[in-house]
């Protein structure tokens, strides 16, 4: 779900540090499903069946008020978190062949976030010490994207279809 209100504090932290950058068209965004269908399989019927599947939830006001760490990845903490969740438990289970990062993470133990750097230690301090000062960061959370790749290897993505919340 694209957040485009969060760029001014996070795209310099994500353009250097890590895959997913502005430059090659990924917005800042809290990742619903990934992977998700490969873009050879991408028909128009799944399409609208994931689009189905976004607009049963309302659209929403979000905060962006912290910062939070997994091991080397600094993110913002999306207020309220649930409506992330939901989506993606709902995605998950119209589309059971596609586990959110191919499984390795549990469904009940995916955090809803908005990355803004990935690195060490001390690398994350200062993205965390320049991003702060901008927060809290507000937005209303209107529809999810459905991103394809277009470039191989993290080369450019573009948005294949909007997909409206209620």
């Amino acid at each position: 779900m694209p957040v485009p209100e969060a760029s001014g504090a996070v795209d310099h932290w994500r353009e250097q540090t890590g895959n997913d950058k502005p430059s090659i068209g990924v917005p800042p965004h809290i990742t619903l499903l990934f992977p998700f269908v490969p873009a050879a399989q991408l028909t128009d019927e799944v399409i609208a069946s994931l689009r189905d599947v976004v607009a049963t939830v309302p659209a929403f006001e979000l905060a962006l008020r912290e910062t939070a760490r997994f091991p080397e990845l600094l993110y913002l903490a999306p207020e309220p978190a649930a409506p992330f969740t939901q989506l993606t438990e709902l995605i998950a289970a119209r589309f059971p062949d596609y586990a959110p990062y191919e499984g390795a993470i549990a469904l009940a133990d995916l955090t809803p976030h908005l990355t803004v750097a990935y690195g060490d230690t001390e690398l994350l301090a200062d993205a965390e010490a320049d991003v702060r000062p901008r927060l809290p960061i507000t937005a209303v959370v209107r529809e999810a994207v459905l991103l394809e790749e277009v470039e191989p290897n993290w080369g450019r993505w573009e948005v294949r279809a909007q997909l409206p919340l209620s």
